[in-house]
């Protein structure tokens, strides 16, 4: 454990890194307006105008509210500060709404936020084990992490370029997993049930939480041979966890249930009519399966195999259903798999690394044969693995093939050419991951093949931004620089996926989570 002298000097450059982000976050307070900024506008305006008992009914617009309840409460708690700013982004309208007072409120909102996400790095920080003092800062796991996390470039260009409030809510989950690591276990799970309530996206990663509490919070002992103990069961522990997550449900869903629109709210959280694939196609499973639907649709139609060629709407970049030209189509059931990796945590009893690993792994996994996956759930993936990126020589490999790639891929979220400030930020993100681990580590982290992978993701940016604007390919098939970056990035997230699992597996059983 650090002592009081450490402490402080650690806390000093942890806020000064956390001032420093901040200030560079100001900077993007001018950037360009994504559609999501009338998306949030509305929902304030839905919160602040009507009562509750229309929140999930309202459809003037077509950004119809579908969060869970509690980040609809976080919304309407938004709203009566952002009254202050402009009262007339608080009016219920078809058409979007923008006035620089908006703008500016909502910018400063996600930033004031992020307050959340700070406490979370700083707490997870605090978790990673510490072998011996350092003169050397980049030598210090928790100063790697602090910048890892804090400057992390997907949550940069999402949050504060895009527009959303990624940081805010992964700031639960990093905090979560930061009390799970400390053996706060209570904590740990009212903080990830308050998450779920604010957004559903995160049952990703519900397996690898319900899996690791059952098995190493409500066991309270082993056999000395390291079996699992049947009779160590504690059933008040069991209740304390499930009085928490019933509890933080029973407050946010509690007064739809008793209106009796339940059902409409879920329609609204789970809609399977917006078809496998989002808009642009999420580096995942799909993009390898529909890209070679079309490739298959092509050859037959030349081979004269089939009747027609594949579906422009597939890549007409809308949100729709459709259906595969010569693969089987696929339907949201056969989505619905939930990797078997987190079993492996029974075995697993008192190993936060396990517990880590399988998170990641349904985040990845969720990701890549989820349903209208979104792009930016990469991080979901990204940001815990940071935690183990510090601590272990073979994680940290798999996080820099992940983060380049996970971080490259949502780049087609700006809707324009790639700009130079985004370029250079991910730039100097990924030199300094690369750098700062591999001094961490001390000795080389990739592959000759993984470094040849790597290098592809820039030649695949040279041809989708430079060679295919300048070709006519590039105006006749407009879709082809999103397929080729996803399809390209697809292949790198699986690869770190099957690497992740492997190395669940080889974790050792019984050791004990180390914390500072």
């Amino acid at each position: 454990t650090p002592g009081p002298k450490m402490a402080s000097a650690v806390d000093h450059w942890f806020m000064a890194l956390a001032l420093g982000v901040s200030l560079l976050k100001c900077l993007f307070i001018n950037a360009y307006r994504s559609t999501d900024f009338e998306v949030h506008r509305n929902w304030l305006a839905i919160t602040h105008s009507l009562p509750v008992s229309r929140w999930y009914y309202e459809n003037t617009s077509a950004w119809t509210l579908d969060y869970p309840p509690l980040f609809a409460w976080f919304e309407l708690g938004l709203s009566h500060v952002g009254r202050h700013f402009d009262e007339n982004m608080l009016r219920i309208q078809r058409e979007a709404y923008h006035s620089e007072a908006t703008v500016l409120f909502q910018r400063l909102s996600v930033i004031a936020t992020d307050l959340m996400y700070i406490l979370a790095t700083r707490e997870c920080c605090r978790s990673v084990s510490v072998q011996k003092a350092s003169k050397d800062i980049l030598n210090r796991p928790s100063f790697v992490l602090a910048v890892l996390l804090l400057f992390n470039f997907g949550l940069l260009i999402v949050d504060h370029i895009h527009f959303q409030y990624n940081g805010f809510l992964m700031g639960f989950l990093l905090l979560s997993v930061a009390k799970h690591l400390q053996s706060q276990h209570l904590q740990g799970a009212l903080l990830f049930s308050v998450l779920l309530n604010l957004k559903h996206i995160y049952l990703y990663v519900a397996p690898a939480y319900g899996v690791y509490l059952l098995r190493s919070y409500c066991f309270t002992k082993d056999h000395p041979d390291g079996r699992l103990n049947w009779r160590s069961f504690s059933l008040l522990r069991f209740f304390a966890l499930g009085s928490i997550v019933v509890s933080v449900t029973a407050l946010s869903f509690g007064p739809f249930v008793a209106m009796g629109q339940l059902p409409q709210v879920l329609s609204r959280l789970f809609p399977f009519k917006r078809g496998l694939c989002h808009a642009y196609w999420a580096p995942n499973a799909w993009a390898l399966y529909n890209a070679a639907d079309k490739g298959l649709a092509v050859l037959g139609l030349r081979l004269g195999l089939v009747e027609s060629g594949p579906q422009a709407s597939m890549t007409g970049g809308l949100v729709q259903e459709f259906r595969h030209t010569v693969l089987p189509s696929v339907s949201p059931s056969v989505t619905l798999l939930c990797t078997p990796a987190v079993l492996w945590l029974f075995l697993r009893p008192h190993c936060s690394a396990s517990f880590l690993r399988a998170l990641v792994l349904c985040a990845l996994g969720s990701f890549l044969f989820g349903w209208h996956v979104h792009e930016k759930a990469v991080l979901i993936a990204i940001l815990p693995l940071s935690v183990l990126a510090v601590q272990s020589r073979e994680d940290a490999g798999i996080f820099l093939i992940l983060s380049t790639t996970g971080h490259y891929s949502l780049f087609p979220l700006i809707f324009t050419a790639a700009a130079a400030p985004e370029v250079s930020l991910m730039l100097l993100f990924t030199l300094f991951s690369f750098c700062a681990l591999t001094k961490l580590h001390r000795c080389s982290l990739l592959g000759f093949l993984e470094r040849l992978y790597l290098l592809g993701v820039a030649a695949v940016c040279a041809v989708c931004e430079i060679v295919l604007p300048l070709s006519p390919l590039g105006a006749r098939l407009p879709f082809l620089p999103l397929l080729l970056t996803s399809v390209y990035c697809a292949a790198g997230v699986a690869y770190c996926f099957t690497r992740l699992y492997g190395s669940l597996l080889r974790t050792p059983g019984h050791s004990k989570a180390k914390t500072s």
